[in-house]
């Protein structure tokens, strides 16, 4: 699949990580309602962001009243509205098939694209019969002809993956989005069977953000070179901060409460937390534009960093 034996996920993280895995398998059957929804939020957020990364620029307000009310919002494409509406009923698909344990494969990868690019593209859920250039790509994607031998091999080594779930979700996103099976639509797809992978292996459901593209691209260009790397640790970023939402429905320690409310119960400052917070050092996630942690996390932030 890829040519080390060795993680390439920071062996800290990846444990820290696990051991959040493993509370959420210990608290399982999860609260059906509570977890409908979060569910419905990680939709939106998804929808959101997955499109805002390829350049909609429909808002998350905007976004939540296409989908949740139907309504369309003046100056905007059509495009743009079908894209979200396309998108939400694509990941409503994903739900559905980790719940039936459907298995990557031709019919399912092209079943997502019918549905991501329905009244978009007229070659919506067909693989490419042209060869393309992507604007601003170092790497030209592969000749047409060669689209679905290099799509079993993908899908041959998903089965076989020996690798963490997380590092095999990763290495499925990038070697999509290098061999582009699709004319367009395939970035939007990638992040929906990034996600289906995951699911069907009881991961949370995860978003890659608007805010953290630059990064998104030159990791997947650090890939396209031969370093998977970078990443495998940008998606088990995600998947960590979905864990730490998914955790804070049960409440108690693992709640989540704004920084500022917390930080009088430590010896720093907002501020201070905050860029912590940033660092990666301090479990936190960012709601809105509020930074929101909870007591288990920073007391073990005060364990592992704190005064002496």
């Amino acid at each position: 699949m890829y040519d080390t034996d060795t993680s390439l996920i920071q062996e800290e993280f990846l444990l820290h990580v696990d051991d959040k895995m493993n509370r959420l398998n210990s608290m399982r059957p999860l609260p059906a309602d509570a977890i409908g929804r979060l569910h419905e939020e990680m939709k939106l957020m998804h929808t959101y962001h997955s499109n805002a990364i390829e350049g909609n620029t429909l808002t998350l307000a905007e976004t939540k009243i296409v989908l949740e009310e139907g309504l369309t919002i003046g100056g905007k494409s059509l495009q743009e509205h079908l894209e979200a509406t396309n998108n939400a009923k694509a990941f409503d698909l994903i739900e559905d098939l980790a719940e039936k344990r459907t298995p990557v494969d031709h019919v399912t990868i092209q079943q997502i694209h019918e549905i991501v690019t329905k009244g978009i593209l007229e070659d919506a859920g067909n693989y490419r019969t042209k060869n393309v250039r992507i604007t601003g790509a170092v790497k030209t994607p592969p000749d047409w002809s060669k689209i679905v031998k290099l799509m079993d091999e993908l899908i041959k080594n998903l089965v076989e993956s020996k690798r963490h779930p997380i590092e095999t979700a990763a290495f499925l996103h990038h070697r999509f989005v290098e061999i582009h099976p699709f004319t367009d639509g395939n970035g939007r797809v990638a992040r929906l069977l990034t996600n289906l992978y995951l699911i069907s292996r009881n991961y949370p459901l995860i978003v890659l953000k608007k805010e953290d593209r630059n990064k998104y691209y030159k990791y997947l260009r650090a890939a396209d070179s031969g370093n998977l790397g970078p990443f495998a640790n940008f998606v088990t970023k995600a998947v960590d901060e979905s864990l730490t939402l998914y955790l804070s429905i049960f409440g108690g320690p693992d709640e989540l409460i704004p920084l500022r409310e917390l930080a009088p119960e430590t010896p720093y400052s907002q501020d201070y937390l905050s860029l912590r917070a940033r660092q990666g050092l301090l479990d936190a996630v960012k709601i809105g534009n509020k930074w929101h942690t909870s007591r288990r996390s920073i007391e073990q932030y005060l364990s592992e960093h704190g005064e002496k």
